[in-house]
């Protein structure tokens, strides 16, 4: 993922804030309320302000359905984590910061066939039924975000053949690069206006 985060690092650069300001490596931790810290893998802090906290992570086969549930689970524990310590002003008075999660899955065979859901006791809601693990991850990205959990998230494939050679696909475009990347930029340009 350092790729990635050589652009959001550029790209935030582009706004005219100084890079001494942009954490990538060591010191990325932040105070949790449920947990002493979080170590996060962007952070923007200027004048003791958080403005950026950036969560990136990616998946690759053949274990995705664990894994699913673990990605999902840790995403969300983090949001509210960063928003509980937020309320009780761990990070002084700020304008709240943007929370970006940004989420690259392995494209292949077992990623794209639609998984089976059990309900012995309850059904689950439609858009899980017969959803592919490309599908499932749209989805918990897309509810992130309308959940308010982070202030914006951006979901892509890329297969082992061509992946390394920057080849990837966006399954949703409201959870695009340039989206995400948009967000951030105006977050960041708008938090010092």
């Amino acid at each position: 993922m350092d790729g990635f985060i050589d652009l959001f690092t550029c790209l935030i650069t582009s706004t005219g804030l100084n890079a001494s300001f942009i954490h990538r490596k060591g010191s990325l931790e932040l105070p949790g309320y449920f947990r002493p810290t979080k170590e996060w893998d962007l952070l923007v802090i200027k004048d003791r302000k958080l403005v950026v906290a950036i969560e990136a992570k990616s998946q690759v086969g053949p274990s995705f359905g664990n894994n699913f549930n673990n990605r999902t689970e840790e995403a969300m524990g983090s949001a509210l984590d960063l928003w509980t310590a937020y309320r009780e002003r761990a990070f002084h008075a700020n304008p709240q910061p943007f929370l970006g999660y940004f989420f690259m899955l392995e494209d292949c065979r077992s990623s794209q066939r639609p998984v089976r859901v059990k309900e012995p006791h309850f059904p689950v809601f439609p858009e899980f039924k017969d959803a592919s693990y490309i599908k499932r991850y749209e989805i918990f990205c897309k509810k992130l975000v309308l959940e308010r959990h982070y202030t914006a998230s951006a979901f892509i494939t890329s297969n082992r053949e061509n992946g390394s050679e920057g080849v990837f696909s966006t399954p949703s475009e409201d959870l695009s690069v340039s989206i995400f990347a948009n967000a951030l930029m105006a977050h960041v340009a708008g938090f010092f206006s």
